[in-house]
């Protein structure tokens, strides 16, 4: 049954939340300081991709439309001015989202805290509109539900300036897609000075794909996504509750559209005919199906919280966009004031030519998906795998590693990363300390921006 968008819809101004301390805030660690003076190679990437293929339906003319209505809400095409109003109402959305087979409840705590974190500024919104079995119908379904969602949020609430998302698990995929939904290239940032984006290394790293643009009307702040299968679900240790077995990993693939629907197929890569590229590909792209690196391009900052271990569902390697050679051994000890958050990175964006989808990898995939050939399924795995990362490194990301290995339940890593029971999950406080540090950085930045 749908479930109508504002029903369980949490909002940062409630009164519940309006008498809590918000002074209590800890600032990053020195540790993560390199984050911030790390310097990006050139990108010379064109937005195409090379990969070029058709929706199939009539997607292209919804996405038209919703983009077109996320225009509306800006102010006659003029640039939006990134300070508060005279009433003080919230003027930066941070929509929530959750993951499979979950709800609202899941961001209880994460809400209130984040709420304490950042003060009257922030509208907080936990979607609704991909509760429990309807993360099933494909991330492209529950990416357009979400779009529609966030954009009536956009419409009711006149006093929003910027947006913000922040994503549990396969929630993460489900706003990648949406974002694409909501995006229109926008050309009022080209008038700000050049020294302005040198200065912000860390979040506006410039490629062909982030030249600006606007998210539903609004300016773009920050993309945080908490253990999200960036990479898919396929391959060793990708879905840790398989624990490697070579067997199992072999029969979850055919077994996922059965427990999981359309989503299976799309985090295994098994969706749609042999000649056509699988969705997660697409989405690591400009394509015809959406503009997907150009809305993620958008964003100030795009970060990624990793579970180094202990995490049943998404392995370290795909919530971290790295390759198996990339991965090393991760610290132990927790940066101050952030527990069980072991290690920041920034990686600044990388040349190429984008994710490619040869004549092997057609081969490779109806050879997958029509014959119990293990070399074969690993040898389309490793190919998706691997041009994935390479369209989504043509953007910059931070990339912060959690290790619950000291908590008392490290097994509960993988909702201890966003503390989906206060109770049960408290381990992953830190995190959202962290997480909400992260949202005031920016927040200033975005201030100081727009004053200059």
């Amino acid at each position: 049954m749908a479930t109508a968008p504002f029903i369980h819809a949490r909002c940062s101004y409630l009164p519940r939340f309006s008498n809590r301390n918000s002074s209590q805030q800890t600032p990053l660690p020195s540790s993560s300081s390199h984050a911030s003076t790390s310097s990006s190679p050139s990108c010379s990437s064109s937005s195409n991709s090379g990969l070029s293929f058709s929706s199939g339906t009539n997607s292209g003319q919804r996405h038209q439309g919703l983009r077109a209505g996320a225009m509306n809400t800006t102010t006659n095409g003029k640039p939006i001015a990134s300070k508060g109003n005279s009433k003080n109402d919230p003027d930066h959305l941070l929509v929530l989202v959750h993951g499979i087979l979950a709800s609202t409840a899941d961001w209880t705590y994460a809400e209130a805290e984040l709420k304490r974190r950042l003060g009257k500024n922030f509208l907080l919104y936990v979607s609704s509109s991909n509760t429990y079995t309807k993360t099933f119908t494909g991330i492209d379904g529950a990416g357009e539900r979400l779009a529609d969602e966030v954009l009536q949020v956009v419409k009711k609430t006149k006093s929003l300036k910027r947006i913000s998302f922040l994503a549990h698990s396969l929630g993460g995929l489900f706003a990648r897609y949406a974002i694409a939904v909501l995006y229109s290239p926008d050309t009022c940032n080209n008038d700000q000075p050049s020294d302005l984006a040198n200065s912000m290394a860390e979040n506006s790293q410039r490629t062909s794909f982030s030249k600006g643009g606007m998210i539903a009307g609004l300016e773009p702040i920050n993309f945080i996504t908490l253990a999200t299968p960036h990479l898919g679900v396929r391959g060793k240790w990708q879905l840790p509750f398989l624990l490697g077995v070579p067997i199992l990993e072999k029969l979850a693939a055919p077994m996922a559209p059965f427990l999981v629907g359309q989503t299976g197929s799309q985090l295994f890569f098994t969706d749609g005919k042999p000649d056509k590229p699988p969705l997660l590909l697409r989405m690591a792209s400009d394509c015809e199906d959406g503009k997907f690196l150009s809305a993620l391009g958008a964003f100030r900052s795009r970060i990624v919280y990793a579970n180094v271990s202990y995490d049943h569902m998404v392995g370290w390697r795909t919530s971290s966009i790295r390759r198996e050679t990339e991965l090393r051994k991760a610290p132990r000890k927790s940066l101050d004031g952030y527990q069980h958050v072991v290690d920041v990175e920034y990686c600044p964006p990388v040349a190429s030519d984008g994710p490619q989808f040869p004549p092997r990898a057609v081969k490779a995939k109806e050879a997958a998906q029509n014959v119990a050939d293990t070399r074969k399924t690993v040898e389309y795995h490793e190919i998706i795998e691997d041009e994935i990362i390479n369209g989504l490194q043509q953007l910059g990301w931070k990339k912060v590693d959690v290790s619950f290995h000291s908590s008392f339940w490290p097994f509960f890593a993988h909702n201890n990363i966003h503390v989906k029971n206060e109770w049960l999950h408290n381990a992953g406080a830190g995190v959202i300390a962290h997480v909400a540090e992260s949202l005031r950085q920016q927040e200033a930045s975005s201030i100081l921006a727009a004053s200059l």
